[in-house]
């Protein structure tokens, strides 16, 4: 077995492991930490990590220790993981400060919950390891790397309504988000906390005015996040062209790379 066919192997096996078991125990895990905690919050992060231990298992098989956190992408700069995604957040906080009433009712168990575990592990599981260790250390091009996932993604969404054509909407929004954030986090240097924070501050943005009860929005929050959207694809285009930096996504490497990046060990 080759080095890239054992990465897909683990990666899709340990993935695999983790959301089933994920599925079946994850609301169980987090009441019983509940009862001991007191804290919905802190409960539903800890059972994030005690779930996801499959992936690093994985992880750890796919790298040696030393690679194990450039490996998920945990080793890039985190200020410039906060400031670029800020910067390209300011259309949602300005415009929902517009056009939204503030949310007093805001509180930690929830700010915990929707934004920071929301943001953290589904881009640690789904960009970092799932399309990542595929896309970043195989020969498989962006297209087929990314398509999984992003359509996972997009399913598990769907809780949020019940409507059937609210829940295509839903659907459609998430799986597109899915393949932006992960287009980031290549374009970034694979940088994970540039997508992290993206999606933390979208999120926070949101709440922050209750934007939105979903993941479809109306009229004016589709409005500025489209506009954040664009900024996020425009900025980093040039960002990359500023840099003399090739984009790492590009139509050679779409369905199938040529070779690997010599920066990356396998």
């Amino acid at each position: 077995m080759t080095k890239q066919t054992k990465t897909m192997v683990i990666t899709y096996l340990a993935f695999g492991i983790y959301f089933l078991l994920d599925e079946i125990y994850f609301k169980d895990l987090r009441n019983t930490l509940n009862q001991v905690i007191n804290n919905g919050g802190v409960s539903h992060i800890i059972a994030y990590l005690i779930s996801g231990i499959p992936i690093y298992l994985g992880a750890v098989l796919i790298h040696n220790r030393k690679e194990f956190a450039n490996g998920f992408g945990l080793s890039g700069s985190i200020l410039k993981g906060i400031y670029v995604p800020l910067l390209f957040t300011l259309p949602m906080f300005i415009g929902f400060a517009i056009i939204f009433k503030f949310n007093s009712e805001i509180n930690l168990e929830e700010f915990l919950i929707k934004v920071v575990a929301a943001a953290f592990f589904e881009e640690l599981f789904f960009r970092s390891f799932l399309f990542g260790q595929v896309f970043r250390f195989t020969k498989i091009g962006f297209i087929p790397s990314v398509l999984f996932g992003a359509l996972l993604f997009g399913f598990i969404h769907l809780y949020q309504s019940q409507e059937f054509y609210e829940s295509i909407g839903i659907f459609a929004i998430t799986f597109l988000g899915g393949i932006l954030f992960s287009w980031v986090y290549a374009e970034w240097n694979y940088n994970i906390w540039v997508p992290v924070f993206l999606h933390l501050f979208m999120n926070l943005s949101a709440m922050m005015f209750s934007a939105t009860e979903n993941a479809l929005g109306g009229i004016y929050f589709n409005v500025f996040r489209t506009i954040t959207v664009l900024l996020v694809i425009l900025g980093t285009i040039f960002y990359k062209k500023n840099k003399n930096s090739k984009l790492e996504v590009h139509r050679q490497n779409l369905w199938i790379k040529n070779s690997l990046n010599k920066s990356i060990k396998l």
